[in-house]
């Protein structure tokens, strides 16, 4: 028999209702019913780490049916600190800062593992996730259960998990519901009338599991032929062949593809180090390793080393070239991207060198280059700060001013050679020399040596940055000097964002870690200073969050 009719297991959760029993016809002799779980295996532990390499279940929901005022819980409103979140679980008013996304019957929403979910009142969902049962409560309303004790909660693994980034929700998987690694999700309509008969093929590459949402009709193979009803649920195995539903009914029709296994190699190459990293299809690091630059040694002497560091953690990792898609490479100075040459980089004293030739001589794969300071940017808006957003800026507070601009997704070059160059606009005319040779530029007076300085001038002594920022609280003059910095640093923003009209600025970098120090006057400013003010769409600012690792992902991401 390849045609199985399940049945299913049945959930009375605290939570339930009755609508499973009336309207589709589960057998259950209970008060209440919250779920049926349909097709189900769970793995244990050890293989779940083997097979999927983490132990987070990422899902999808189908809304079979909602109320005309009917809400999931779905990601926060707004970025919030691990601090705020640890705060709102103890006061219970977490639900203050969740994004409730309404919903109607049809709505796909796709949830990927770390994202914090619920469902609202008056709702009727297919859940298809990943094969896991694995689940951190935060939050249960203050409810009890039938021993009138309340359910455990998980709060510092949530913690350590959550993705506290605001969701960008996907209109689409065109030409599917859902697809991911773990499932495949297709809709399937027969109206009865112009479309009452669809054939379908399981191969030997994935088993079929179709849930019937609605209507009524038949499923057949060679073999035998099946009566279905609102609510049935059929599995095909493997390899089963040809099968025909025919009638009338709405259903979810649920694979497995052969899982994307490609990795890409992301190289940080800086002056005193360099970091190779192994990265997924999910814009995650695998593994990595950090070694020296030592840029005194010629040029090729290090790409080798670097090539061999590279091949040595597929190695160890057990993946094979043939999986690794290509590697990019993000290289301080001016870089030409489309022939893959280091035209001049005073960091590691390299000029003209054909990188992606010489790499390529250790890596037979597609290898592409970018500046370091674009890649960083692309990195955060891959899978930092800036995830879901493809208008994107970058200021890294540093040793230097550098910054990326990321539009449409894809670092802006102008015409090729190296990218933006954001420390280098002119703040203040004639102002303080800067180390390109001109004056006034951002750099002269938003980098930590500027700052430094300025802070010796009007405290008669050298602090940190961290001390400077400190003694602001109570030293007048400190506090000017810090005060004159952040006004500084926000001429330089809104001149980018009047430019390129970012949807997001990203302040990375030593300095960027006072946070709300420097974002709380700096909104102010976009506020003020932004062509078109609020009309026109005034950007958010959040602080970098992959430190080193933005750099390995944002070069992967040149692939």
């Amino acid at each position: 028999m390849s045609i199985l009719k399940l049945k299913p297991s049945c959930k009375d959760y605290l939570w339930g209702g009755s609508r499973l029993i009336k309207e589709y016809g589960k057998e259950y002799e209970g008060e209440v019913l919250a779920e049926t779980w349909e097709l189900s295996c769970h793995p244990d532990n050890r293989y779940a780490l083997k097979n999927e390499g983490q132990y987070g279940k990422t899902e999808m929901w189908y809304v079979m049916d909602a109320g005309k005022d009917a809400f999931l819980y779905y990601g926060f409103q707004r970025e919030i600190t691990k601090e705020e979140f640890a705060q709102r679980i103890r006061e219970d008013t977490l639900l203050e800062v969740l994004n409730a996304v309404p919903v109607q019957k049809g709505d796909v929403l796709f949830i990927e593992s770390g994202t914090i979910h619920a469902i609202g009142k008056d709702i009727l969902i297919a859940e298809i996730q990943q094969n896991s049962n694995v689940t951190y409560r935060v939050y249960d309303y203050g409810r009890v259960g039938k021993d009138g004790k309340k359910r455990d909660l998980h709060i510092e693994k949530a913690l350590a998990v959550t993705n506290r980034i605001p969701i960008v929700r996907k209109n689409s998987s065109y030409p599917h519901a859902a697809d991911c690694d773990y499932f495949t999700v297709d809709k399937l309509n027969l109206d009865g009338r112009v479309m009452q008969k669809l054939s379908g093929k399981v191969s030997e590459e994935s088993f079929a599991s179709i849930l019937i949402l609605d209507g009524e009709g038949t499923i057949s193979d060679e073999r035998e032929e099946l009566a279905y009803h609102k609510g049935d649920s059929f599995f095909l195995s493997a390899g089963s062949g040809t099968y025909t539903i025919e009638g009338s009914c709405d259903a979810l029709v649920k694979t497995i593809r052969e899982k994307a296994a490609q990795v890409r190699i992301g190289i940080d190459i800086g002056g005193a180090d360099t970091r190779i990293g192994l990265v997924d299809v999910h814009q995650k690091l695998i593994a990595w390793k950090t070694v020296r630059t030592n840029a005194m040694r010629p040029a090729k002497e290090v790409i080798r080393e670097i090539g061999r560091t590279a091949l040595s953690l597929l190695e160890e990792q057990g993946i094979a070239m043939e999986q690794c898609v290509g590697a990019g490479i993000g290289v301080p100075g001016t870089v030409d991207r489309k022939n893959g040459v280091v035209r001049y980089s005073n960091n590691i004293k390299w000029e003209d060198v054909d990188i992606a030739k010489e790499m390529g001589a250790c890596l037979p794969i597609p290898i592409y280059i970018a500046n370091d300071a674009d890649c960083a940017a692309l990195g955060e808006a891959a899978a930092g700060a800036g995830r879901g957003c493809e208008d994107v800026i970058l200021f890294t507070l540093g040793t230097g001013v550098g910054g990326g601009v990321i539009l449409d997704g894809s670092i802006y070059e102008g015409s090729g050679i190296s990218g933006s160059e954001l420390g280098h606009m002119v703040i203040v005319e004639n102002g303080e020399p800067c180390t390109c040779g001109r004056r006034g530029c951002l750099e002269a007076y938003v980098s930590v040596p500027a700052l430094i300085r300025e802070a010796l001038a009007a405290a008669g002594k050298e602090l940190t940055p961290e001390e400077i920022f400190a003694a602001a609280k109570e030293e007048p003059a400190v506090k000017e000097v810090v005060d004159t910095y952040i006004r500084r640093l926000g001429t330089g923003i809104v001149n980018a964002v009047n430019i390129f009209r970012p949807r997001l600025v990203i302040l990375g970098g030593r300095i960027s870690e006072q946070g709300d120090v420097l974002i709380k006057p700096l909104e102010e400013q976009l506020r003020q200073g932004c062509f078109g003010g609020e009309k026109s769409g005034i950007p958010e600012i959040r602080t970098a969050v992959l430190g080193s690792h933005a750099g390995m992902i944002g070069a992967a991401s040149l692939i």
